[in-house]
């Protein structure tokens, strides 16, 4: 196989840009990791290509990408946002970069501020907070902390294959029920379910709720697109599994790529309701920054009968664009194929009960334990 080819001219084909089929299939295949290059970050001062010095034959095949996990020092645990369109302010991201490997995570250009690439650096060279959990506890105690619910993993998935081994998350929950802080958490791992006797307790006094992704029912298509997290019938057994602990669960189908995983948008609905989801939402694909090229070169490499009318439908529903970036447009998009999805998203969800409002998380059951010295407070 020919060395990864990162910054290489696109070759036009029809309305789109793409890579000639033949050269996307080329590229190194790494088992197990979504992206299909290792793009070269946009803050880098050096931009790496590769090109065929006519020892094609000579080459070894490519040493298995092993994931790396670095220790950082955070100054900071909550990250609050002002964005009109989210439904919370504050959120925990213990960690950078996640193995799961979907290739349309928007979380992807965020590697690019430490010099690394989107594409596979984003789901092998991974970064953990190792303080979060002090930093949590001294957050919470800070004198005139005003308890909202924290949203728990938005930007990279907290129950990761890696947590499985750092546990961090499961720290983090502890902290929270012992604050009687009300969380929500979104998720595309089965691994949650360790942690049902936390979260479940929490869920019958009002603190918690839970989200969990599932993008396709196609296992095939799924090991594609999201080559570590759950197969779609475990992340359903996860629904069932946590409605059975009396948490209540939304299936978000996130994200709704047209013409390739739209038309399972009813049938993926009502397999969540059977399994015990009582809300759904939807995103549909965004692909800032570097993941307009990321997703491209994946369409090519998997599924090339169909890029063309993917990338085309896109642009379609974004202003010509592949991504627009405007408040309440970006996870719906506009004109008459974001309409018919709304509208049969609608349907769908008033036809199976999942269109009633989410549940309120309680906040006046907060309660602090230390005080900003680290003492703790008596009495609970």
């Amino acid at each position: 196989m020919k060395p990864m080819r990162t910054g290489q001219k696109l070759k036009p084909t029809g309305r789109v840009t793409l890579l000639d089929t033949r050269q996307a299939a080329e590229r190194v295949e790494q088992r197990g990791r979504g992206a299909v290059s290792n793009q070269t970050g946009r803050y880098e001062p050096e931009t790496r290509h590769a090109f065929d010095d006519g020892w094609d034959g000579l080459e070894a095949p490519p040493s298995r990408l092993k994931t790396e996990l670095t220790k950082e020092t955070a100054r900071t645990i909550i990250t609050f946002n002002k964005s009109p369109d989210i439904s919370f302010d504050r959120s925990i991201n213990p960690y950078r970069g996640c193995e799961h490997g979907c290739i349309y995570c928007f979380a992807r250009p965020s590697h690019a501020y430490g010099g690394l690439s989107a594409g596979l650096d984003f789901e092998s060279k991974l970064f953990i907070k190792s303080n979060a959990v002090e930093l949590l506890q001294r957050e919470l105690s800070r004198p005139g902390y005003m308890a909202r619910p924290i949203a728990l993993g938005v930007n990279t998935d907290v129950y990761q294959p890696t947590d499985r081994d750092t546990g961090i998350t499961r720290e983090l929950l502890k902290i929270l029920a012992a604050h009687n802080h009300p969380v929500s958490l979104l998720t595309k791992s089965s691994l949650i379910e360790r942690d049902i006797d936390i979260i479940g307790p929490m869920a019958e006094m009002g603190l918690a709720k839970v989200g969990v992704s599932i993008t396709t029912l196609d296992r095939t298509l799924a090991r594609k697109m999201e080559p570590r997290a759950a197969t779609p019938a475990r992340r359903l057994q996860t629904i069932r599994a946590l409605a059975d602990a009396g948490v209540p669960v939304t299936v978000m189908v996130a994200p709704v790529i047209p013409g390739l995983t739209d038309h399972e948008i009813e049938s993926l609905l009502e397999a969540a309701a059977t399994h015990g989801a009582t809300g759904a939402g939807y995103v549909l694909l965004r692909l800032p920054r570097e993941i307009k090229d990321l997703f491209h070169e994946w369409l090519v490499a998997h599924v090339p009968d169909r890029a063309a009318k993917v990338i085309n439908t896109i642009r379609e529903m974004r202003r010509g664009q592949d991504y627009d970036a405007r408040w309440f447009e970006r996870g719906t998009g506009r004109g008459p194929i974001a309409q018919m999805i709304a509208q049969r998203f609608a349907r769908e969800t008033k036809r199976l009960g999942l269109d009633n409002p989410r549940p309120d998380l309680r906040t006046d059951l907060f309660r602090p334990l230390e005080t900003p010295e680290g003492q703790l407070l008596l009495g609970f």
